[in-house]
């Protein structure tokens, strides 16, 4: 990598160093070696590819095509190569449990989805209303304001490969009182939030009512859809929320927070679960 400052008249020419940038490279998902889905992500760590499993299920929850995570019995990632011995696509496939109808793709397109946006405007709020049986406004979750404010400095610390390359998104699952529970990175917003979720229905369940998602990115549609699809009932994002995700909030009873950083908030909707400090009005 060549760095150049032009504020530093000692070097003009630039300095030549090795710099640390974010992976990103796809991933098929496939239900009984169908093939469902194809993404750019950012692999996890390590030779377990267990981001890839949560990504896998989180998508393919969020997206109502699982009843939930028992429904599936088995999951088998492989890497493929090319011709060169490098690594191309990766696959994960998931085994359901004997019994449980395979995904319904009937009338939708085979999704394609890059590491900029979800199924960008695949979906309206009618659709994902008819796909969740998630009912947010029976939950009766309340969040302190200063908690809520301080999740993306809690979230940033928790972020390793960021402070190494400074391009990737992230997103975590915390109680009402702060505490994070999962948190995963990804070149992709969606694809983080949907490591997260795959990984909490594991280990928490599903729905995942009375919990808060927080995002390093902008509050997306695709983001609150998930996250109502979810269950949850609080999302909280850095950056600013759409148009469209103020709207689903709205009326799904979501409560949704934007410009999230301490020691200031916005809340665009479902202020009542947001706890204010005595003697503020």
């Amino acid at each position: 990598m060549l760095r150049v400052d032009l504020s530093d008249a000692a070097a003009p020419e630039g300095v030549r160093r090795d710099d640390a940038v974010a992976v990103e490279e796809p991933l098929e998902v496939r239900v009984g070696g169908a093939p469902v889905v194809v993404t750019m992500r950012t692999p996890g760590a390590g030779a377990d590819h267990a981001d890839d499993d949560d990504l896998a299920l989180g998508f393919l929850l969020t997206e109502g095509l699982l009843p939930g995570p028992d429904a599936v019995r088995r999951t088998t990632a492989c890497l493929d190569t090319d011709l060169q011995g490098r690594p191309t696509v990766g696959t994960v496939d998931l085994e359901l449990v004997p019994g449980v109808p395979a995904p319904d793709l009937e009338g939708r397109r085979t999704f394609g989805m890059t590491s900029a946006c979800g199924v960008c405007g695949s979906a309206s709020i009618d659709a994902v209303r008819a796909r969740t049986g998630a009912d947010l406004w029976r939950d009766r979750t309340q969040v302190d304001a200063a908690v809520l404010a301080a999740l993306p400095d809690r979230l940033r610390e928790a972020q390793r490969v960021f402070s190494r390359t400074g391009g990737l998104h992230a997103a975590g699952l915390a109680t009402p009182d702060g505490e994070l529970l999962v948190v995963r990175e990804d070149v992709g917003r969606h694809n983080a939030v949907d490591k997260v979720l795959g990984r909490a229905a594991r280990d928490v369940g599903w729905p995942l009512t009375g919990h808060v998602l927080v995002v390093s990115s902008r509050a997306s549609f695709e983001l609150a859809q998930k996250a109502w699809t979810a269950g949850v009932p609080v999302l909280a994002a850095v950056s600013a929320p759409s148009s469209l995700a103020v709207r689903l909030a709205h009326e799904s009873g979501m409560t949704l927070a934007g410009f999230v950083r301490a020691p200031r908030l916005n809340v665009y909707a479902g202020a009542h679960r947001v706890r204010l400090p005595a003697g503020t009005t």
